[in-house]
């Protein structure tokens, strides 16, 4: 095949993955070709079928070798951080807080519910230590 009908197959095989929902799938197939179709226009595609299993090689290979690893990167990217691993974090107080009171806290650029666990009033701007996460409340003490 020509060097431009790989590289249209590829190219249209990624749009096809930029439009479906992602799996990840179709994109090992789109650069398999269009590897396919730079062999080919530089002279070392070789004839159709050596063509075809080259992209088959590449389009599998790719796949199982780099699929898991793609999926992994885009799904632990997103999202609000976890209360699960604040425990010893420093937070910000944006109200007065009162002994037992529950105000809130910026922590990691997301503001959060605090409850005061110690004796003493906190004062607004105050630095305090995560001492205990009840759901999405966080318990904190002065530094």
């Amino acid at each position: 095949m020509a060097w431009w009908v790989w590289a249209l197959v590829g190219l249209v095989l990624l749009a096809i993955e930029i439009v479906t929902p992602g799996g990840f799938f179709v994109i090992f197939f789109g650069l398999a070709a269009l590897a396919v179709g730079v062999l080919v226009g530089i002279g070392a595609g070789g004839p159709d079928w050596m063509q075809w299993l080259l992209f088959s090689v590449l389009a599998v290979g790719s796949l199982v070798l780099f699929r898991g690893r793609l999926v992994d990167r885009f799904r632990d990217g997103g999202g609000p951080p976890s209360p699960s691993n604040l425990l010893g974090e420093i937070a910000t107080l944006t109200d007065d807080l009162p002994p037992g009171g529950v105000g809130k806290a910026e922590l990691r650029g997301t503001t959060w519910s605090v409850r005061h666990d110690g004796e003493g009033t906190l004062v607004r701007g105050q630095r305090c230590r995560v001492m205990r996460v009840d759901g999405l409340m966080l318990w904190v003490h002065a530094e």
